[in-house]
Formats: C-alpha cells, sequence, structure tokens
C-alpha cells in the first residue's frame, strides 16, 4: 500500500478523535466507517472500492452498536 493512501487514512481517523460534540451513536458511526475503511485498505491492497466499501460497512456496523 502506497504511503499517501496510509497518511490519509490516519488523517481521517486523527479527526474523528476531535468530534467531542458527538453523541454515542455518531461516534460510534464514524470510528466504525474509519476503522471499516483502514479494513478494507488493508484486505484489498488499497483498492478505492475496498475503502469506501469498508467505510460503508464500518459505519452501519458502528451505527447499530448500542452504548
Amino acid at each position: 500500500m502506497n504511503t499517501l493512501k496510509m497518511s490519509a487514512i490516519g488523517l481521517i481517523v486523527l479527526s474523528l478523535a476531535g468530534c467531542a460534540n458527538m453523541t454515542a451513536r455518531e461516534r460510534n458511526t464514524a470510528l466504525g466507517a474509519g476503522a471499516g475503511a483502514l479494513g478494507g485498505a488493508l484486505l484489498t491492497g488499497g483498492s478505492s472500492l475496498g475503502v469506501v466499501g469498508g467505510a460503508a460497512v464500518g459505519g452501519v456496523v458502528g451505527n447499530q452498536i448500542k452504548h
């Protein structure tokens, strides 16, 4: 995976940490999307479709987690 894609994913994940005014559900959705994007990128070798698909699935899963 190239360094630019990993850097972009890292910046996205770090930017989500600054969302202090989010509800628990919103936070879970954002974290799920970030984790899904990272997982999708790792599993597909950085494929755009893998990143977007992973983010979508992760966001849905994160949204459904009850805190």
